[in-house]
């Protein structure tokens, strides 16, 4: 039922009701957040549910061809007899997966695309090991997060620039792909270009794609991937070809 409505209709819903709403209960990106709650709602053990949440297409087979899906860290997870909570083990997982596959990478690459070095105080170890032996109720508290960090700050700066809404870093890229990229996903994802590559199946993409176009959902995440990878083999295609097949296969899983 969460999805019979896109993202940026949900977002059109949401705004007409958000000035009723105290400032400190209000949602940022709320389509987007509607439909991961609905993806997630089906899970059961921390590990799946997370893994829900940051898997673009659930099934790596339903792109790529007799493919299987690399063991990752979710997998060494899968079944343990872990004593800590849900959300303990959800916050190791970041921990482990998101922090250094992604936020830590794009800002190293973004700081030294500038020669710029940077650093990330919070993530000394002292400090990472002291965070991990705190209780619960000192990281979460009050539905609140990070609330042993929001009361040292209280020493310092007025409440009111710590009491804020998070603010991300998004960019409209499904917007775009309606727009000013449209010409050129199409031409990546054109049902020729994928079949005479051969590495992903054109028809799920194509739906995709398709639906996408309608303006009814934000399929964005998910064509995003296959993009990337498609820009990447139309650029290095002839090297990519003389590949073994193993190899491309395991790189073609990745998108």
């Amino acid at each position: 039922a969460l999805r019979l409505l896109g993202p940026d209709q949900w977002d059109w819903l949401y705004q007409h009701v958000e000035p009723v709403i105290a400032k400190r209960n209000r949602i940022s990106f709320m389509g987007r957040k509607v439909h991961k709650l609905a993806k997630m709602l089906a899970a059961g053990q921390p590990e799946l549910f997370y893994c829900l949440l940051v898997a673009q297409w659930q099934d790596p087979s339903e792109i790529v061809p007799n493919v299987s899906e690399l063991e990752t860290a979710f997998d060494q997870f899968q079944g343990g007899n872990s004593t800590a909570s849900f959300r303990e083990r959800i916050m190791l997982l970041d921990l482990i997966t998101y922090l250094p596959g992604d936020i830590l990478t794009k800002v190293d690459r973004a700081s030294m695309s500038v020669g710029l070095e940077a650093r990330v105080p919070l993530l000394d170890h002292r400090v990472v090991e002291f965070a991990l032996r705190l209780p619960e109720s000192f990281k979460i508290q009050r539905r609140q997060g990070k609330f042993i960090l929001r009361r040292i700050l209280d020493r310092h700066v007025p409440r009111n620039l710590v009491e804020r809404p998070k603010m991300g870093f998004g960019v409209p890229i499904g917007k775009w792909l309606r727009g000013p990229l449209r010409e050129w996903a199409e031409t990546l994802l054109s049902e020729r270009e994928l079949r005479q590559d051969g590495f992903l199946n054109a028809k799920p993409i194509r739906a995709l794609w398709a639906a996408h176009l309608t303006g009814r959902f934000d399929w964005s995440d998910r064509l995003w991937t296959v993009l990337s990878f498609q820009a990447w083999n139309s650029k290095w295609k002839h090297g990519f070809r003389s590949l073994r097949p193993d190899v491309k296969s395991a790189l073609a899983s990745q998108a």
